[in-house]
């Protein structure tokens, strides 16, 4: 099946698990291959609990909203499942795996770590690229010019699909390498040229487009209508006018 990743996050009551806070959204997007597939997980669950008055600054979801939502224990199997043997990607981790860890722990079951391959800090790896900068989500998206327009308030959905462009630029790395390619072609070195094997060119399957449309109406509807790579991709070519 080729590396498989996926791209998590959570929205939770509070800051605190140990302090009783609850996951009340977790989404999950998965990526194979650097190249998103069209699955994802996204459930809003019902904490039984308040919600702090700073939480929900943040994300927006009230309590009544959760109301009618299930509980983790009815969601946890179906998680777990999602993420079997995954390598997640998820910024500032130690946020997100406490709170999953505490689900986890209330239900008697094994943690994470037994279930996912590994876990990436998104935070870590900008921290060590960008030492003495701000680094979370926001900053990131307009470092590397991801269009985060789209977000108000923090949602579970609509961050996995900002952390994904994220995650493929801070890890993309060629930019010097393209450059210094180029500028070695245009001195005429042909012995570099001769010696590059073609690049070989994949196309999507119609199942593959099948399930990344289906992702990308998902994320349209819980952002409001607005999608940014379904709009990218719907955007007229500059190019034919």
């Amino acid at each position: 099946m080729g590396t498989r990743q996926i791209i998590l996050d959570t929205e939770t009551t509070g800051l605190d698990p140990n302090s009783g806070h609850r996951i009340i959204e977790v989404a999950a997007v998965e990526m194979v291959n650097r190249r998103l597939t069209g699955n994802h997980l996204h459930r809003y669950v019902n904490p039984d609990r308040d919600i702090d008055a700073g939480a929900m600054h943040v994300h927006g979801i009230t309590p009544e909203f959760l109301q009618d939502k299930p509980r983790f224990v009815d969601i946890a199997r179906e998680f777990v499942d999602f993420i079997q043997d995954a390598e997640l990607i998820i910024h500032n981790a130690p946020f997100d795996v406490g709170f999953l860890n505490m689900e986890l722990r209330l239900l008697d079951m094994p943690l994470l770590a037994n279930w996912c391959d590994s876990v990436t800090d998104t935070l870590v790896m900008a921290k060590a690229l960008h030492p003495g900068q701000r680094n979370n989500l926001d900053a990131l998206c307009k470092r590397y010019a991801v269009d985060n327009a789209a977000r108000t308030l923090h949602g579970a959905l609509l961050d996995c699909e900002l952390l994904a462009a994220v995650y493929l630029a801070l890890t993309r790395g060629q930019e010097s390498l393209s450059i210094g390619l180029e500028e070695r072609s245009a001195q005429g070195d042909q012995a570099a040229t001769r010696s590059r094997p073609k690049p070989v060119f994949l196309e999507a399957t119609a199942e593959e487009l099948a399930k990344h449309a289906t992702l990308l109406e998902a994320i349209s509807q819980e952002s409001k209508g607005t999608c940014l790579w379904r709009d990218a991709l719907q955007a007229p070519n500059e190019d034919s006018d």
